[in-house]
């Protein structure tokens, strides 16, 4: 039996569905039937910086600008990190600067385009809110009213993955 550490924290009745799922072998099915569309094409740094302003321009005009949008093989999904948002405060003569940068799990490069934009509208709410708050989730939702089942869901494909160690989506799909 495999434990749902990406899970804790949901209800009850969800982890059972969930364990009876993976227990069963279907969670992999139920996670394709659910994204049949396969992986996004956002695969270059260049392109999720794109993606990310994209985003950002179009719910959050007045938000800080991003520096620096990349793919991270060093972030570790182990450690419940899916994505990262770091700010640099220097004095730039007279002023206080500030640098934002939204980091992504490499392992996000394969995956469904709600998977990639849940990770990526996350880390864009901490431009406003640096907690994870009532504020927070709001305005995640505001930018992608199904957060919170991507987030779901995104959260069983990694149980997914380490009960298997096998990807549902190729790159090449």
């Amino acid at each position: 039996m495999t434990t749902l550490k990406f899970l804790n924290g949901y209800p009850e009745s969800l982890l059972i569905q969930a364990q009876k799922l993976l227990d069963q072998g279907k969670l992999a099915a139920a996670l394709r039937a659910r994204y049949p569309g396969g992986p996004h094409n956002v695969r270059t740094d260049r392109a999720l910086y794109e993606y990310v302003t994209d985003l950002k321009n179009t719910y959050m005009r007045n938000g800080d600008q991003i520096n620096k949008v990349a793919y991270d093989s060093k972030i570790q999904v182990i450690q419940h990190a899916l994505g990262q948002h770091t700010y640099i405060s220097r004095v730039q003569g007279g002023k206080l600067r500030a640098k934002h940068e939204i980091r992504v799990a490499t392992l996000f490069k394969t995956v469904p385009a709600e998977f990639l934009k849940m990770i990526t509208v996350h880390e864009l709410a901490h431009l406003k809110e640096k907690d994870h708050n009532k504020a927070f989730y709001n305005l995640c939702l505001r930018m992608e009213p199904q957060y919170h089942q991507y987030e779901f869901d995104l959260r069983l494909y990694l149980t997914h993955l380490e009960a298997t160690r096998e990807p549902l989506w190729d790159a090449t799909a």
